[in-house]
């Protein structure tokens, strides 16, 4: 698929990843961007190929909405989500619930929504940005996000199958940590997160299913056919 000349929809376009999604897709020709998100005042981006509309994952009347607007796209990026930090054992339920409908339903309901638009124009394609901890939990607050990455992903796998008969390409994306606000105060390394939209970019240009951004995962991708101990002694310090 050539970026040159496409329409895309950006979820959670007003900063970190998902602005580098637009600022990339604008740089390699396409035709117009529509910049989603709760505050569309806050996109940012001028460029008169960009219409910022508001989307929230939760609300369906505003992916309805989005929807109506946006006939015309050819990419969906599917970027937005929160990380309420939730642990599994010891946080209310109610804030893994809140992961799982924002990463798992909310995504799901903009696919749902836009699977016939894409149909309609040639079947396009479909980036879900997902994480190395859709495979691997680790001991700092991640067992919720885990848990709705984890579901993420299987579902990216699931549409993947059932699209694939209108010739829809869904991509999934993982990497370890991007330098944006969401991992902002957190002591890991982060790669800039133009490196991601730049890597699933290139990969929907050679029709790539799957993108590994970084070597944390590639790295946990690797692992999963071995010892899980690989995995997890090292992170409870044995």
């Amino acid at each position: 698929m050539d970026i040159a000349g496409t329409t895309a929809l950006v979820t959670g376009a007003n900063r970190g990843i998902g602005r580098r999604f637009v600022e990339q897709l604008l740089d390699r020709g396409a035709a117009k961007v529509y910049a989603t998100a709760r505050r569309p005042e806050s996109i940012g981006v001028s460029d008169p190929r960009v219409t910022p509309l508001y989307l929230d994952l939760l609300d369906e009347k505003s992916v309805a909405d989005a929807v109506t607007a946006a006939q015309d796209v050819t990419l969906l990026v599917n970027n937005a989500g929160i990380a309420t930090g939730a642990n599994l054992l010891t946080d209310d339920l109610d804030m893994v619930r809140q992961d799982l409908e924002t990463h798992l339903f909310g995504t799901l309901r903009v696919i749902r929504a836009f699977a016939p638009v894409l149909a309609s124009n040639g079947g396009g394609a479909i980036v879900n940005i997902l994480s190395v901890l859709s495979w691997v939990a680790t001991p700092e607050g991640s067992g919720s996000y885990s848990v709705a990455k984890a579901a993420e992903w299987n579902m990216t796998n699931g549409v993947r199958v059932e699209l694939a008969g209108q010739k829809t390409l869904v991509q999934g994306v993982h990497l370890g940590a991007a330098d944006t606000d969401m991992m902002a105060g957190r002591d890991t390394s982060k790669i800039d997160p133009a490196d991601v939209a730049r890597a699933s970019l290139d990969g929907v240009q050679e029709g790539v299913m799957e993108v590994l951004v970084d070597a944390p995962s590639r790295f946990v991708k690797a692992a999963l056919s071995a010892d899980p101990a690989q995995l997890y002694s090292p992170l409870s310090g044995e």
